[in-house]
């Protein structure tokens, strides 16, 4: 079969196709003909050799698949072969075999299109739980998310309607020319990330700060959120998109004076310890792709050489909307 592997610390030049063996299922996993696959931040970072995202090179990087059942490990119910699923791999999903946990593989609806449901597995379910399990979002919330534009920035412009919520939507991008296409993916505001950037959200609130952030930058806007949260509020961080070296956390004083939390997010956590609750997620965002109207801007690319150019994109800030590639017929 065909695979994207990553070779060594780097960028592009250390990506290339090869030609490797099929993999078989064990106890409890699935073997899956990848019909597409998404493209996420995670990938950029093992890629560049981020602490924690790799374990080893080569790299088989992918992490949420859309194709048919190919093989059935032992133990496996509730599934056949030649069904349409969406699943999170652990790795290696940019391939055209991969294995899953068959817990963490769920059906895909009649009439919903693979190319959109591999869209669901991570980026789609990551913004349905930082809403929900990590942000407890609730109907008069107001909203900031940070790099807006992104997969799972566009997601939760739509998900935080579809979700009961009601209040205030504001996104920052990290360039100007970048905002006016956050306001047309449902932000009310949209503002790059400079030094007016508090000011903004302010004026955007009346003065009143914001309930819930959402933030995939590390700790580099930590202070920033901090300073526009309301009292009351929460923030959640799900990333290190930067790359740096992770900052101090606010003192118990700070969080105690505003009455403040701050949680973090990962997906791959969810995946490793409570995958039943990930598996939830993806069955809802796949339910509101197919019955509720809940789209992305998705850019399709032809197959997996035109992978490593979009990595780039993603890396440098210039990829608008969801990336995901044909893999598989």
């Amino acid at each position: 079969m065909r695979a994207l592997v990553m070779t060594a610390p780097g960028g592009a030049e250390n990506s290339e196709i090869r030609e490797t063996a099929a993999p078989h299922p064990g106890p409890g996993q699935v073997a899956i003909d990848v019909a597409w696959a998404g493209l996420n931040f995670v990938d950029v970072m093992a890629r560049r050799g981020d602490g924690g995202y790799t374990s080893a090179w080569p790299y088989l990087p992918g992490k949420e698949v859309a194709g048919t059942v190919r093989e059935l490990g032992e133990g496996v119910t509730g599934l056949a072969v030649g069904d349409r699923v969406a699943a999170a791999p652990v790795g290696a999903g940019l391939a055209e075999v991969v294995l899953a946990d068959a817990v963490l593989t769920v059906p895909v609806p009649d009439g919903l299109a693979l190319s959109a449901a591999a869209a669901a597995p991570l980026g789609l379910a990551t913004a349905v739980l930082l809403l929900t399990d990590a942000g407890r979002l609730t109907a008069g919330d107001t909203v900031l998310v940070h790099s807006a534009g992104g997969g799972i920035g566009s997601a939760i412009a739509q998900l935080v309607p579809l979700l009961g919520g009601e209040g205030t939507l504001i996104g920052t991008v990290g360039r100007p020319e970048k905002a006016p296409a956050a306001v047309d993916l449902g932000y009310h505001h949209a503002f790059a990330r400079d030094e007016q950037l508090a000011d903004a959200v302010r004026t955007a609130t009346s003065g009143r700060g914001v309930d819930l952030v959402l933030d995939p930058l590390g700790t580099t806007t930590l202070e920033l959120d901090l300073t526009v949260t309301a009292p009351g509020g929460r923030i959640v961080l799900f990333g290190n998109a930067g790359g740096g070296e992770v900052g101090t956390m606010p003192t118990l004083g700070q969080l105690m004076g505003g009455n403040l939390s701050v949680t973090g997010f990962s997906h791959r956590a969810y995946a490793a310890t409570a995958p039943e609750r990930l598996a939830r997620a993806i069955r809802t965002t796949l339910g509101l792709q197919a019955h509720r109207g809940l789209t992305l801007p998705l850019t399709e690319l032809p197959g997996l050489e035109a992978v490593p150019a979009a990595h780039d994109a993603i890396e440098q800030g210039r990829a608008t909307g969801k990336y995901v590639v044909r893999v598989g017929g």
